[in-house]
């Protein structure tokens, strides 16, 4: 009896040892096939992408790679300059210029300290705006390290003694001692601050450049405009980039997306009475993938813009207000340092 019960334990320990054999067997091939699975899709993916039918799909992934300088291997690793080229020309925004003699903005909010917080949600993002009343609190701050390195637009907004801030033109971290160093170190294009030029990277005062500007009494000026016609206008804060969303009225990109792909953005606009509004919207991440240019757009008009303009996004979108960072910068450190900020002073 004794002998026979042993024979059968080890039977059933043998059968045992098997099922967990086939099932690790089985467990490696699934793994196998999900590895597979995995690295088929990364091969092949890029290839469906430009070369398939996804015309929407590819146009997004080709404007987010090219508007940004660590990306843009994504676009042309696969597909020619001349096809990124014509990919970009299809994306075009208008070009609408600004009639400063016929302008509707009319300033009615003067001395009001009053500022009001919204919270934005798309399909695809989220994010955060801000309209300010009075246009002349707006003011444009910079690193004080102009040339060397940028700084946080949370610590520009603070040595400016700014209630509410967003990040402003763009710049290149290029620096006379070596490449890519010195975050933001160098505007690109100009800073005008409290009626001076603080920094000229354009050297030429007829070279039309995508500008943002305000002139002492508080109107918002988009487009491109000459550093000549800016002082004409009576412009006291400016930095450069674009491109123009909204002008008189009218949105600039009614057509695509805008060219620029999905990504963090930051915004300013104005309203026909006046009113300030500030837009970050957050980007490369789970929760909020980003927005277009002309999602942007979209939402800037619908809170009664005026003219709106894009400002530097991506990795330097920030807004900050009453001391605190409310979006959720996508750099992996948090915030990163910039050139310049727009922000509004604290009454």
């Amino acid at each position: 009896m004794i002998k026979t019960k042993k024979s059968g334990e080890s039977k059933k320990n043998s059968e045992s040892k098997k099922n967990r054999k086939s099932k690790k067997h089985i467990s490696t091939l699934i793994l196998l096939f999900i590895l597979f699975e995995i690295a088929f899709t990364a091969i092949t993916g890029p290839f469906v992408l430009y070369y398939g039918p996804f015309k929407n799909a590819k146009t997004t992934v080709v404007g987010a790679a090219m508007t940004t300088l660590t990306l843009q291997w994504l676009a042309t690793s696969f597909i020619s300059d001349a096809k990124i080229k014509q990919i970009m020309s299809e994306q075009k925004v208008d070009d609408i210029v600004q009639d400063n003699l016929k302008s509707e903005i009319k300033i009615k909010n003067k001395n009001d300290k009053g500022i009001e917080r919204y919270d934005i949600k798309g399909r695809k993002f989220k994010g955060y705006l801000l309209i300010i009343n009075d246009p002349t609190r707006i003011k444009v701050g910079y690193s004080s390290k102009i040339g060397k390195e940028g700084e946080l637009t949370s610590d520009i907004a603070k040595a400016n003694n700014a209630i509410a801030a967003i990040n402003g033109g763009g710049f290149t971290d290029k620096t006379a001692e070596s490449l890519w160093t010195g975050t933001g170190a160098n505007p690109a294009g100009i800073i005008m601050s409290n009626g001076k030029i603080v920094y000229d990277g354009i050297k030429d005062e007829n070279q039309k450049r995508q500008s943002v500007a305000l002139t002492k009494v508080g109107k918002l000026l988009v487009g491109p405009y000459t550093i000549k016609e800016m002082k004409s206008l009576g412009v006291t804060e400016a930095v450069s980039f674009g491109p123009a969303m909204i002008v008189d009225g009218k949105k600039a990109i009614n057509t695509g997306d805008g060219g620029w792909g999905i990504a963090p953005r930051t915004c300013i606009a104005q309203r026909k009475d006046g009113a300030i509004i500030f837009l970050v919207i957050d980007g490369r991440q789970l929760s909020s993938i980003g927005a277009t240019l002309r999602e942007a757009q979209d939402v800037l008009y619908d809170y009664g813009a005026y003219n709106a303009v894009n400002l530097d996004g991506g990795s330097s979108s920030t807004l900050v207000y009453d001391d605190e960072i409310l979006n959720n910068p996508c750099d992996n450190l948090g915030e990163r340092a910039v050139a310049s900020i727009i922000y509004a002073e604290r009454r």
